[in-house]
């Protein structure tokens, strides 16, 4: 025999496994901690429409839930949506406050079939042209709209002070785990049935650089976005003290901070430097002080949010109520008052 076969068929009686045939490997992939099976959900009606998708209110293990789709079918605006989305997601599903809307799920790989009814027609969409953020329904919608509401009227010195308080535990909340919201303004804080905030869309949201060369770039919305943001400067969690500062404005004045809109291309860090809503005469000068040391210019001297909720807790309402010096921000209004 052959000494080279010999040599083969003592190893093959010594060791029968050696000649089995070795399964396949399957490639297992890790599942996200966020990820879920959306085709459980039932959208009922559409909220609301925006630049990558929309906004629906559906139904989730017996609970209404927002659903938000964001659309992959323009090729173009791919890469930046799903960046957008992980980004999002990733972020959003750690949180968990009394003031942040809860995050319950997302996926990539589904979403539901959305069958909306019309007098003229049916909408059906696919299941396979999206993502699906899918977040606890908030019922009376955005603070902006609220406001809005309210414009002639006003807002009670209690309530003002009881939204600055929901926003501001929010934003310490989020700065505490080292995240910047980057896009605070009234339309990303909805409020609940008792009229509590919960902050929303962390759509532009990171968690902050231990650098802060690294945080750059003009991220947010005009009128809301800190002097350094708007000129692409190092910034940090304090741009969304100055955003807080503007929301407190608008939100004691029932008032957009500015009514005329300047274009893109015309803003510079010199039109908002010193650029600022007209505080109401009105305006109770503790309230007042919160707002300018929250918008001011230099980020070093804006209030951590920690310190804000403090200063805003130490407000004695009752002791302006007995001095008569909030009567409604009448210095808005034309005439004698309401």
């Amino acid at each position: 025999m052959d000494e080279q076969l010999q040599k083969h068929l003592e190893r093959v009686f010594s060791n029968p496994k050696c000649c089995e045939s070795e399964e396949p490997k399957v490639q297992v992939i890790k599942k996200e901690e966020w990820e879920f099976d959306c085709k459980n959900i039932k959208v009922e009606s559409l909220i609301g429409q925006g630049a990558y998708g929309s906004v629906y209110k559906g139904v989730y293990n017996g609970k209404e839930v927002a659903v938000k789709i964001l659309d992959l079918r323009d090729e173009d605006r791919k890469a930046i949506v799903t960046k957008a989305f992980t980004q999002e997601v990733s972020i959003w599903y750690k949180l968990n406050h009394p003031n942040i809307a809860k995050l319950i799920g997302a996926s990539k790989n589904n979403v539901p079939e959305i069958k909306l009814k019309s007098e003229n027609c049916q909408r059906r969409r696919s299941t396979k042209d999206g993502y699906c953020i899918v977040v606890e329904f908030v019922p009376k919608g955005t603070l902006k709209s609220y406001l809005i509401k309210n414009q002639v009227k006003k807002l009670p010195l209690r309530c003002v002070i009881q939204l600055g308080l929901d926003i501001a535990k929010g934003l310490s909340y989020l700065h505490s785990k080292k995240i910047a919201h980057r896009d605070v303004k009234t339309e990303n804080l909805l409020l609940d049935k008792e009229g509590r905030v919960k902050i929303i869309d962390f759509g532009v949201s990171r968690v902050e650089a231990t650098c802060p060369i690294d945080m750059t770039g003009q991220n947010g919305t005009m009128g809301y976005m800190a002097p350094e943001v708007l000129a692409c400067l190092p910034y940090d969690h304090k741009c969304d003290v100055y955003s807080f500062g503007i929301c407190l404005w608008e939100i004691y004045s029932c008032s957009m901070p500015y009514p005329e809109q300047i274009p893109l291309s015309k803003t510079s860090p010199d039109v908002y430097k010193g650029r600022r809503p007209e505080i109401p005469k009105s305006c109770p000068g503790a309230l007042a002080d919160i707002m300018k040391k929250c918008w001011d210019v230099n980020p070093k001297k804006r209030p951590e949010m920690q310190e804000v909720v403090l200063m805003l807790e130490a407000i004695d309402i009752s002791e302006l109520a007995a001095q008569n010096e909030f009567k409604g921000c009448f210095c808005l209004i034309r005439g004698k008052g309401l």
